[in-house]
Parts: structure tokens; C-alpha cells; sequence
């Protein structure tokens, strides 16, 4: 299983902190047997679930232009009709994705074209499925335009750790729809804005997969 390049530092530097604290602990505190083997028990479960936390799964994208594919992995938390108000200023269908730390956290861009339009918003860190988290939070807000002139708004949303966004793309870029566009650590949402006239093809409640499940028609 491959291991996405924002935990390969976490997952070098895990067991040292864990050993630090083991032996910083035992020094004020002598353990029982017991003790050290639940020490060793909930270390190797922390471990193993940032190891399974920071996969990075193949995937076989098949790009196609008339639709708009999932940008992250999770659970469809809301379909609405909203006012964006950041770029493009007008009424949209926002399509909602709550991304649990169960979920694959890697995010891909929903659609071909060129990047234009990013913006980075510090903000607060409440739980990433709060109403108020699309506003509030810690995001990102990214618009694509493709080939047609047809622009979507792609906004990654922090959860309730600090500064946990990547993006890795820049404004002006050409981008791939489902290619590997940022990362998002421990619980966090994504949104897109779509055009009125989108076809719909996800209900709340739906699994999504990044850069497999088709969310909508334009």
C-alpha cells in the first residue's frame, strides 16, 4: 500500500515521540508488566491507523468532460442551492462532502481546465460537518474553467486541527480532472460549486470516491 507523501514525516518521527514519552513516563512512574503491554497495545493501534490514515490508493481515472467528478472520498453531507459570493457571485448547486478520518484524504480536481482563481483563508477549526464550517473554517477556494468557458468553485475545508491544508497547485495552471490536487489531515469537508443547470447524478447520504464517483452532468 502506498503512503502519501504528507505522512511519511509523521510516520518517521510517531515513534520516536511515542518511545520518548514511554521513557519519560516510566522515570516518574514505574510500569507493571500490564501496564507496558498497554502502553505497546494503544502505541501500535495509534500507528497502524496513521499508516492506514495516510494511504495513497491506485487509482484508474477516466477523464470525461461532461461530467464532474468527486474531489475527495466520504460521505455526501448536503446538496443546496446557495449564493457564492467569493468569485463568482451568483446562485449555485453546492455539493457537500464530509470526509471522516476513516476516509481516504487525498483530494483530486473535479474537472479538467485551467486553474483562475486560489485564494488560502485562515479560519477556525470547528468540526469539519458543522453548518458553519464552510464559512468558518480553515479553506481553500479554487476555481477551474474549462475548454467551454464553464467555471466550477472547489473549496477544501479544514476540520478541527490547525493549518492541516496542502494544496499544490498554483493560480494559472493547467490541471487534469482526478489528478492528485492536495491533502487534507484528520476530518475535513469539500465542496463544489456547480451551475444551476447541472445534472445531478449523487443524493445525501452517498460514498463518494475521489476522481471515480460522477456527481454531476454540465
Amino acid at each position: 500500500m502506498k503512503i502519501h507523501k504528507e505522512g511519511k514525516g509523521i510516520l518517521l518521527w510517531t515513534p520516536v515521540l511515542l518511545l520518548l514519552i514511554y521513557y519519560g513516563m516510566h522515570k516518574k512512574v514505574v510500569f507493571s508488566y500490564r501496564q507496558s503491554i498497554g502502553f505497546a497495545v494503544v502505541s501500535s493501534a495509534l500507528y497502524f491507523w496513521l499508516i492506514y490514515f495516510f494511504r495513497d490508493p491506485y487509482r484508474i481515472i477516466h477523464t470525461q468532460d461532461q461530467y464532474i467528478l468527486g474531489p475527495a472520498d466520504g460521505k455526501i453531507l448536503s446538496i443546496q442551492k446557495v449564493y457564492e459570493e467569493e468569485y463568482l457571485r451568483e446562485d449555485r448547486i453546492k455539493v457537500s462532502i464530509f470526509m471522516s478520518p476513516f476516509n481516504v484524504h487525498v483530494n483530486r480536481f473535479p474537472m479538467s481546465g485551467r486553474i483562475v482563481f486560489f485564494k488560502y483563508h485562515p479560519g477556525k477549526y470547528l468540526v469539519a460537518f458543522h453548518p458553519k464550517a464552510s464559512t468558518h473554517n480553515e479553506r481553500t477556494s479554487i476555481v477551474i474553467e474549462n475548454d467551454n468557458g464553464q467555471q466550477i468553485l472547489f473549496r477544501q475545508i479544514a476540520g478541527f486541527m490547525a493549518r492541516r491544508i496542502k494544496f499544490y497547485f498554483k493560480e494559472g495552471e493547467a490541471v487534469q480532472q482526478g489528478e492528485k490536487c492536495g491533502f487534507i489531515k484528520f476530518g475535513s469537508r469539500a465542496e463544489v460549486y456547480l451551475p444551476l443547470d447541472a445534472h445531478i447524478q449523487v443524493s445525501v447520504g452517498d460514498k463518494v470516491k475521489g476522481g471515480i464517483t460522477v456527481l454531476a452532468k454540465i
